[in-house]
């Protein structure tokens, strides 16, 4: 798609699914999975283990795209893929193609950054991306000076530190697989998408919770920001003690958003991740 769409001119492509081995998912010694960068979405929304110990995790593939791109799309790529931005994509000048401003911050912004946004108001469109950011995955990655590991809140680079790439992927690096760890299986899990569309679109909003066997609570928002957006640690703790009335639970869904800026047309998408947030915050801290 970006090479289509003028994102990307490689010289050379190099199909990477026999090396990274297209269906492996296999289990880590500490009881988590390993889930090979070139696995299916679709795969990995149906594979057993991922679906009964990692549900917010095969939530988020299912809410990817339509079947066909299920089917074609890789866990990698969805990952590692370039920004919606209209202006990005259609070519006009912007901080990301060369030019001197960001066209998007007094411009057509609907579907832009209110969070951690600015020079650049990308947003971050990969649904799993928000699963595993609240799964506290490790990205492994691959290249000439051997294999290390990320953890997934440090594998995506914010506008501000970066213009020319998403990720903090170094040249000759590439994503080889997904590490989840044990520690983050089971307990309460879930995913949840608001799209434009009822279906097959990218996330205006969206939210992954999880409320682990050991009272640990994690929430991530996405569509929101230039990577998926962890929640403040002092409102997931909050979330964790449980037993929270409405009033409670509207309150710290408005603590969690106070740094939000939406910019001149997407205020609608402050309103939309408070409402997740007060939806997730319920069904964990019941």
């Amino acid at each position: 798609m970006c090479i289509e769409e003028g994102l990307e001119a490689p010289a050379i492509l190099v199909d990477l699914r026999s090396i990274l081995g297209s269906e492996a998912i296999s289990a880590l010694p500490d009881g988590g999975l390993r889930i090979s960068a070139a696995a299916r979405i679709h795969d990995v929304a149906r594979h057993p283990e991922v679906r009964q110990r990692f549900v917010a995790l095969a939530q988020a593939c299912e809410a990817v795209g339509s079947p066909a791109l299920r089917h074609m799309g890789t866990l990698g790529g969805n990952l590692c893929q370039r920004p919606r931005c209209w202006y990005f994509r259609r070519g006009v000048p912007c901080l990301k193609n060369g030019g001197t401003d960001c066209p998007a911050r007094n411009g057509e912004n609907q579907h832009h950054a209110i969070l951690e946004g600015g020079p650049c108001f990308i947003v971050h469109p990969s649904d799993p991306a928000v699963a595993l950011t609240a799964l506290a995955a490790h990205v492994e990655v691959t290249g000439h000076a051997g294999v290390r590991t990320i953890p997934i809140g440090s594998f995506y680079a914010l506008p501000r530190d970066r213009m020319d790439r998403e990720t903090v992927l170094a040249p000759g690096e590439l994503v080889s697989a997904i590490l989840l760890d044990a520690r983050s299986a089971g307990g309460r899990q879930l995913y949840r998408k608001l799209m434009q569309r009822g279906a097959w679109d990218f996330a205006l909003a969206s939210i992954a919770g999880v409320r682990l066997d050991d009272g640990t609570v994690r929430l991530a928002l996405g569509g929101v920001g230039p990577r998926p957006w962890r929640a403040p640690e002092s409102v997931e703790e909050d979330v964790a003690s449980g037993g929270l009335d409405e009033d409670s639970i509207a309150a710290l869904a408005e603590r969690a958003l106070y740094d939000a800026q939406p910019l001149s047309r997407n205020g609608y998408k402050v309103s939309l991740a408070a409402s997740l947030l007060r939806d997730a915050m319920r069904a964990l801290s019941a």
